[in-house]
C-alpha cells in the first residue's frame, strides 16, 4: 500500500512538472512583454549614452575636460573587476585542492582561499570605515602588500590622507604596508 502511494505521488509531481514546462514554453505573451521591456531599457540606455557623449564633446570644445563616465560607475566597474579576478583565483585554488595529492597541498590551497576571502572582507570593512569619515565613496584595493585607497571627494588635505593611511594600517594589521591614497574628484 505504501509503495502505491509513493508511485502516485511521484507520477503526480512529474505530470505537474510537464504541465508547467509546457505552459511556460508556449506562453508567448509573457516572454514578449519581458523582451519588449528589455528592448526599451536598452534603447533608453543608448539614448542616455548618446546624450552624455554629446555633452562631453560640447564641454571639450569649450576648453574644459569632462569625463562622460560617472565616477560611481568607475568605482563599481573596478570593484567588479577585482571580484572577478579573485573569484578566478579561488576557482584555480579549488581546482588545485581537488587535484592535490598530498594533504599539505590541499591545506596550502585552502589557506590561500581563506586569505583571499579575509582580504576581501577587510577591504569592504575599510571602505565602510572610511566612508563613515564623510566621504562620498571609497575604493580600497589590497594587492601584493600594497593598499590603494581611492577617495571620492572634492578636496583631500594632507592631514586627511594621513588619517586614512593610519586607519588602513591599524585595521588591516599591516603596520608597514605601503598605502597610497588617491583622490577622485566628484
Amino acid at each position: 500500500m505504501l509503495l502505491k502511494k509513493q508511485t502516485v505521488w511521484l507520477l503526480t509531481m512529474l505530470s505537474l512538472v510537464v504541465v508547467l514546462t509546457v505552459y511556460y514554453t508556449t506562453s508567448p505573451e509573457q516572454t514578449n512583454e519581458f523582451a519588449a521591456t528589455e528592448d526599451a531599457a536598452k534603447e533608453n540606455t543608448a539614448k542616455e549614452k548618446a546624450t552624455e557623449n554629446a555633452k562631453g564633446e560640447q564641454a571639450a570644445e569649450d576648453g574644459s575636460s569632462v569625463s562622460t563616465i560617472a565616477s560611481d560607475e568607475v568605482f563599481e566597474e573596478m570593484r567588479l573587476q577585482l571580484d572577478e579576478q579573485r573569484s578566478k583565483e579561488e576557482e584555480q585554488l579549488t581546482e588545485t585542492m581537488s587535484e592535490a595529492k598530498t594533504a599539505e597541498e590541499k591545506s596550502a590551497a585552502q589557506d590561500k582561499i581563506e586569505e583571499l576571502q579575509k582580504l576581501s572582507d577587510n577591504e569592504k570593512m575599510m571602505e565602510t570605515l572610511i566612508k563613515a569619515e564623510n566621504y562620498d565613496d571609497v575604493l580600497v584595493r589590497a594587492v601584493d602588500g600594497k593598499v590603494n585607497v581611492t577617495v571620492k571627494a572634492g578636496e583631500l588635505s594632507a592631514e586627511a590622507a594621513n588619517d586614512i593611511v593610519q586607519l588602513v594600517r591599524e585595521n588591516l594589521n599591516q603596520p608597514n604596508a605601503f598605502v597610497a591614497v588617491k583622490i577622485d574628484p566628484k
